[in-house]
């Protein structure tokens, strides 16, 4: 976690922005995160450079030996005048990073030409997800005063505050936090519990291959990162870092800017070269199938897609333009069988009446393992929409498998309901996941194997099934379900206890107004008497 200090000194770096017009809380992560990939550059090569002297052996740099090509390091050009640090980051550094290739950055010539990197071999060092779409990056950065007081800034943090990946990692998460409005396609950012959540309930392994297709900022990889970093960092071998740092997280996103900042932040987490694409999931383009053992994503909700690009291997499964149906086809499309989905949904998709609503249900009660279907209060999303949602957990089996659904009803999320999303003790998520790993466990599950918390009920936890339709949480058969058209909505199962209320008779209340009436007629008379 990132101190109240840390915090002010990122929030004097956002003002400093601010004041120079950009305004927009998208466009400064943006060219914050330019720079601080600038400066990741130095200390890697700080890094290779250290180790150079230690084993005596040349090591492939990433800036060029020249003159020029050092001065474009960051602890080269931090300390220099406010406009020759502009000159050098807008006329060589920004440049040279839009161009470079195979981990290298281009040299520039006397008369300050850049000098093009030569194609190297595919078994040479492979560019960072980052720098492969740097290409159409501007620098927005206005003047050298503005530019001179966010390096001094990022400087601070880093030296001082910065001791590790995980405070990165947190620092690029608070800015983050600062995205309050959502994109044109429904996008906005899943807040950090609700993803925590839905990684503790699929619990990731070292082995597992983990996509979303909308990554957007990556949030939920840097979250799966971050619970296998927890579980299995002492145990996992070289082979499994290898894994982890490379092809165990895939994300495709169609907005370029939104790419650069899920790379940045993966970056930030220890993976360094992820499958990070620019790439309209459901469309003709994607062509992937059966290649991850875990999906995780929040999809777009609103808009709908054009109807030549969908790809027919989705339109076979639910027949629309809609892009939160066709999602979930895309889920069981590039799954492996038996990998598991955790998704986020708008209401709509748990109770929709049309036969495209219909036929992604039924695919995913009938063909599949739908395991439980958590509904979400509809302030979860604010500031950016108050829409109603609910979280979907599945298996792919190809051969159905569903028995019976668990639902629950979430009410909160340790955070309050309104625009402000301040910090409350009302927290239904513990109670969740405690809950789900109680059922539908092989071997069963135990009193010893479920954490509890002060006046918790270990066989009330154990005895899900035994828990009727008027408590949070409870299972539903599968033809229930299926007899009512496969809806999906909590409150189509679950019911409302109504106790009954005892009012006074009408003769016992007009006694009471009639009193009440004397006494207030002798109140006056006490009062005139005073007059």
């Amino acid at each position: 976690m990132i101190t109240g200090a840390v915090k002010n000194k990122v929030d004097k770096i956002w003002t400093d922005l601010w004041a120079g017009g950009i305004t927009n809380p998208l466009t400064v992560i943006e060219q914050l995160t330019y720079l601080m990939f600038i400066r990741s550059l130095d200390e890697k090569e700080l890094e290779t450079e250290e180790l150079e002297n230690m084993s005596g052996e040349k090591l492939s740099k990433i800036f060029p030996q020249s003159s020029a090509g050092q001065a474009m390091r960051w602890s080269r050009f931090k300390n220099n005048d406010a406009r020759e640090i502009y000159e050098v980051i807008s006329q060589r550094v920004f440049p040279a990073i839009k161009n470079m290739k195979n981990g290298h950055l281009p040299d520039f010539d006397e008369k300050g030409e850049m000098i093009e990197v030569q194609e190297e071999s595919s078994e040479q060092q492979e560019s960072t997800a980052f720098a492969r779409y740097m290409s159409d990056a501007m620098f927005l950065i206005p003047t050298p005063q503005v530019l001179q007081k966010i390096i001094t800034g990022l400087d601070d943090l880093y030296e001082h505050d910065l001791t590790g990946l995980d405070v990165q990692g947190d620092l690029y998460e608070y800015m983050l936090g600062k995205l309050a409005t959502a994109g044109q396609n429904g996008q906005f950012r899943t807040p950090k519990q609700i993803r925590e959540m839905m990684v503790e309930l699929i619990a990731p392994t070292p082995d597992d291959v983990i996509c979303d297709p909308s990554c957007g900022t990556a949030g939920f990889l840097v979250s799966a990162s971050e619970y296998i970093r927890k579980h299995y960092e002492d145990t996992m071998t070289a082979e499994q870092w290898e894994h982890f740092a490379t092809d165990a997280f895939s994300g495709f996103d169609m907005d370029r800017t939104m790419l650069r900042i899920s790379a940045m932040n993966l970056m930030l987490h220890s993976i360094t070269n992820p499958d990070v694409r620019y790439m309209d999931s459901v469309s003709k383009q994607n062509q992937i199938r059966e290649k991850y053992t875990i999906c995780l994503a929040n999809p777009p909700f609103k808009g709908t897609v054009d109807a030549e690009s969908i790809n027919d291997d989705l339109k076979a499964v639910t027949n629309t333009k809609k892009t939160e149906l066709l999602f979930l086809a895309l889920f069981l499309r590039i799954l492996k069988k038996g990998g598991q989905c955790a998704c986020i949904v708008p209401d709509g998709v748990l109770f929709g009446s049309s036969k495209a609503h219909q036929s992604i249900r039924k695919e995913l009660v009938e063909n599949h393992h739908l395991r439980a279907v958590i509904s979400m209060p509809s302030g979860v999303f604010k500031p950016y929409a108050g829409v109603s949602t609910a979280v979907l957990v599945f298996t792919k089996t190809g051969m159905g498998g569903t028995d019976k659904v668990w639902f629950y009803d979430m009410k909160a999320d340790g955070f309050s309901l309104d625009d402000k999303r301040s910090p409350v003790e009302q927290n239904d998520i513990p109670d969740i996941i405690r809950r789900f790993r109680s059922i539908g466990q092989t071997p069963p599950v135990t009193k010893g194997d479920i954490p509890l918390r002060e006046g918790d009920n270990a066989d009330d936890i154990l005895n899900e099934e035994k828990r009727a339709r008027t408590e949070q949480s409870f299972f539903v058969p599968k033809q229930e379900i299926a007899d009512n058209g496969y809806d999906l909505s909590i409150n189509k199962y679950k019911k409302v206890e109504y106790v009954p209320v005892e009012y006074p008779s009408t003769t016992e209340i007009m006694a009471d107004l009639h009193e009440l009436e004397m006494e207030i007629t002798a109140g006056l008379a006490e009062l005139e008497e005073m007059l």
